[in-house]
Order: structure tokens, then sequence, then C-alpha cells
């Protein structure tokens, strides 16, 4: 499973790339807002993709197809490991196969059924990201919807990665994880959260207590 982050703050990617724990950056208008709200978004990407040859997801700032398709082009011309998010909307969707056309690899965001994955599969979309929090938020499954769309889009052969946006814990992560998802979008604290268990302390004291314990070897006279 592909872990994606959410941050181009260049600490964060760091730390997160020497876990081995960051197969790619999300880089959305949410996240530049939250880490670089003053700072050029092209610029930060520009520097983000020469420094880190792994797949960046950014968004276009628009609704329209054609000026969907314009922006992005012009994003995928700043880097060729960009992704192009494109909303799951009506007005949206055409620009899916044409950006495919030119080769632009696009993820479809706001998706929320297995019907709107297959669609924007089938449309032209390399990832679909479904909005976990936002379904659970609401009191549907989120883990249904990724197990599901998993299985239809592998009957469909239809070549196209399932991404679960924003897990809320470890548990579900594990749910999302063991449901199909390709990959799964998360925060810096979000990750580190992932690695924390309430056994682990106790582990670690256990583990002291008999370190201690161990009788010392004798130093040769």
């Amino acid at each position: 499973m592909r872990l994606y982050l959410a941050s181009v703050l260049p600490d964060e990617i760091e730390w997160a790339h020497t876990m081995g724990w960051c197969d790619g950056i999300v880089a959305t208008p949410g996240v530049l807002a939250a880490t670089v709200p003053h700072a050029d978004p092209r610029e930060i990407l520009t520097e983000v993709a020469a420094v880190w040859s792994l797949p960046i997801f950014t968004s276009v700032g628009s609704l329209q197809a054609d000026q969907i398709v314009r922006e992005g082009k012009a994003l995928a011309r700043l880097a060729e490991q960009v992704i192009v998010a494109v909303p799951f909307i009506e007005d949206a969707i055409p620009a899916l196969p044409r950006l495919r056309a030119d080769g632009i690899r696009c993820a479809a965001t706001f998706v929320h059924s297995v019907a709107q994955g297959v669609l924007a599969a089938k449309a032209g979309a390399a990832h679909v990201v479904v909005s976990v929090d936002a379904l659970e938020a609401v009191g549907q499954s989120g883990e249904a919807v990724i197990r599901d769309l998993r299985q239809a889009l592998d009957r469909s052969l239809l070549e196209c990665d399932v991404v679960a946006g924003a897990p809320a814990n470890a548990t579900r992560f594990g749910d999302l994880a063991a449901a199909g998802a390709d990959a799964a979008v998360l925060s810096p604290d979000g990750l580190r959260a992932l690695q924390q268990h309430p056994l682990t302390d106790r582990g670690i004291d256990r583990f002291l207590v008999d370190v201690s314990r161990r009788a010392k070897p004798r130093r040769a006279r």
C-alpha cells in the first residue's frame, strides 16, 4: 500500500522519506493553504519536484473542462511526475480523457461511490480518490466503497488505483488496506499516529527491565 504525504514542507517530506513512508506528495489547494499560505503554488511545486522524484498530486483551480485542460497542461509542464487532480463533477469530467490523450495522468477527486469510481476510471483517471473521511462523517462505510470499487475495477479490467482519502486512525487505515486500497493520503501527524500503539510503551518498559537484569560479562584479568 502506497502512502501519499499531504505536505509540501521540506522537513516533513524528508522525515517521511527517510522512514520509507513517502511514496508521493499531495499538494492540493487545501494542503498548500495550510502549510505555505503565502507562497506561489507553482514555485512550491517546482521546488518540490526538483528535490524529490516522487509523484506529486496537485489540483487545478477551475471546475470547467476547457480551463482544467489548460491548467492541467501548464501544471504538467512544471514536472513530469505531476498528477493532475480533477473534481468528479459533470462539467469537469470531459477534461479526463482529453488530458489522458496528451499523456497527462489524472486523479479523480470527490468520489464517494463505486459507480462514480468506475465512471471516473472509464473517463481516463489513473487514480480515484475516495473521500473516506467525508463518507464516514455522514455514517457511510468508506471501507465498503473501497473494497467494492477495487473489485469492480478488477472485474472490468480497468487499470486505476484506488486511493483512500484521510483514514481517521490506525484502525481505519488497517481496515482500508485490507479492503484493497492501493494507497492512502495522510498528513504528517496522521502518519506518525500509525506507528503508535498503547502496548508499545509497555513493551519498551519490559524490554528495559529485562536488559537491566541481565548479568554483565566479567572483565578479563
